[in-house]
């Protein structure tokens, strides 16, 4: 029994000194709170107030949900302020294509066979106040009839050019006064920066969609011309068929690209889409403008991606830059000093990582202008100054020239000189646009350079019709069809 008193006295001691350390701990603890300043975001702090009554917890943490909610709100501001500043200068376009169904036969009995009308519709920006309108090339490729509507008036537009190496093209309406965007800078904007997609997807006029900047200088490969000019901003706000030609703004309301395509196996917004970068939309339209023809600039090279394999091949010391593949003979890069094999890891003071860079950095110039070049050899950094051409190696202003042919039904032009080097010919004449008429009875389609007919050689229109006009008998077109493959059309008129 005495043992039992003496076991529980020690327990009860033991009880009250455990208490009285414990108020002591306590009374001497300090409230821990993380929090960042307003006037350095990075910087992060411990506030140890000795004693914080519960009212000064209650009135700091509503603080730090007032400020939170503060930025929520200043997010949504910008957002609504962007979209009242750009959504006046984004129009809807409506095109008109007339099919003609052409049959040989049954013309040849019943006469010229009904057309069929095809409606379509896509999104443009306002660029200047006078009328003029950027959207993309496939908007109106092969309109008969182009209608923007902007702000419930129908204005019927022109066609002022077009350059399908970039989807890009220029409209011209009758209006003065028009709400014409803000441009703003491609080269600033940064990777999950906030971004807004403007246009009319399925027919829903002046919608505005928000997302990240996800990417920059992205090819997706789907411009399926000669010399394509792909560096997309990729971006996860929502684009859909509509979107077409409409507008990719900042948080200012400042156009940033031009919205074009989007990744997707259903036809619809699935993730991620692509818009050409402004500053590439505003050199290539101040040339059609004031040209009517983009003077792009070629620096006589082409250039592929370095990877792993290339890299392991080279003994290179790293995967930066990209890879010279093919220098042309008495191009700007060879008359620089450059030679196949060579590196390009830097242009005018931007490092050059990957094709799309490359291209876009060239898409900014203009022919004559030169461009500060770092590249390596044999893994040793050398620089060089290129003097960059246009696509017949001088530094003119080029005209397009297109020879239209009634009697024939289409159009044609002369392939210029960097093409012909590409393409290994002397000579060619290209098949621009083909009507209905005679070429639109044979197999011969858009985009065939003709080279020979009957072993003539074909240096320019003129003589090509020419001779389609007054040859009678058998026929032998040869040729060089988009893909660079060689070939020949056979016929007996």
């Amino acid at each position: 029994m005495k043992k039992a008193l003496i076991i529980i006295a020690i327990g009860y001691l033991a009880g009250l000194m455990g208490s009285y350390t414990f108020y002591l701990i306590n009374r001497n603890s300090q409230y821990f709170e993380f929090y960042k300043p307003e006037g350095n975001p990075d910087q992060l702090l411990v506030s140890t107030p000795a004693e914080a009554s519960y009212s000064e917890l209650i009135s700091r943490s509503e603080v730090s949900s007032t400020t939170k909610m503060s930025k929520l709100e200043d997010l949504n501001d910008s957002f609504s302020q962007a979209s009242r500043l750009s959504t006046p200068s984004v129009v809807y376009i409506k095109t008109v294509v007339e099919k003609v169904y052409s049959n040989t036969f049954l013309e040849w009995f019943f006469g010229e066979q009904p057309s069929q009308s095809y409606i379509s519709t896509g999104s443009g920006v306002i660029y200047t106040s006078d009328g003029y309108i950027v959207t993309n090339n496939h908007v109106i490729e092969n309109a008969d009839v182009i209608e923007v509507i902007h702000q419930k008036r129908t204005y019927k537009a022109d066609i002022i050019s077009t350059d399908p190496s970039t989807d890009l093209a220029i409209l011209k309406i009758d209006a003065d006064n028009l709400p014409n965007i803000k441009i703003g800078s491609s080269r600033e904007l940064q990777v999950g920066e906030w971004v807004l997609a403007i246009g009319n997807p399925f027919n829903l006029t002046s919608t505005v969609t928000a997302g990240i900047v996800s990417a920059k200088g992205r090819q997706i490969n789907i411009l399926k011309t000669n010399f394509p000019i792909e560096s997309f901003i990729q971006t996860d706000a929502a684009i859909n068929p509509g979107n077409s030609g409409g507008a990719l703004i900042n948080t200012k309301g400042e156009l940033v690209g031009i919205n074009t395509a989007i990744l997707s196996r259903t036809g619809s917004y699935a993730g991620y889409g692509f818009a050409v970068p402004v500053d590439i939309v505003s050199k290539i339209i101040e040339d059609l403008i004031r040209h009517g023809e983009v003077q792009k600039a070629f620096i006589g090279a082409e250039v592929i991606d370095i990877d792993q394999k290339i890299g392991e091949e080279l003994e290179l010391e790293n995967l930066d830059g990209v890879y010279l593949q093919h220098i042309q003979k008495d191009g700007a890069a060879a008359k620089a000093g450059l030679k196949e094999g060579d590196i390009i890891v830097m242009m005018d003071n931007e490092p050059v990582n990957s094709r799309g860079e490359f291209e876009e950095i060239v898409s900014y110039q203009s022919p004559g202008n030169q461009v500060d070049v770092e590249y390596k050899r044999n893994n040793k950094i050398n620089k060089a100054r290129i003097l960059v051409t246009n696509a017949e190696g001088t530094t003119s202003i080029l005209k397009r020239e297109i020879h239209t042919s009634r009697t024939l039904g289409a159009d044609f032009e002369i392939i210029p000189k960097v093409e012909r080097d590409l393409l290994g010919l002397d000579y060619g004449v290209r098949v621009n646009k083909i009507r209905k008429g005679f070429f639109s009875r044979l197999d011969i389609r858009e985009g065939f350079i003709i080279t020979h007919i009957n072993k003539i050689p074909i240096k320019d229109p003129e003589t090509l019709t020419d001779i389609l006009t007054k040859i009678r008998g058998r026929v032998y077109i040869e040729g060089v069809n988009k893909d660079g493959v060689r070939g020949y059309y056979s016929y007996f008129f």
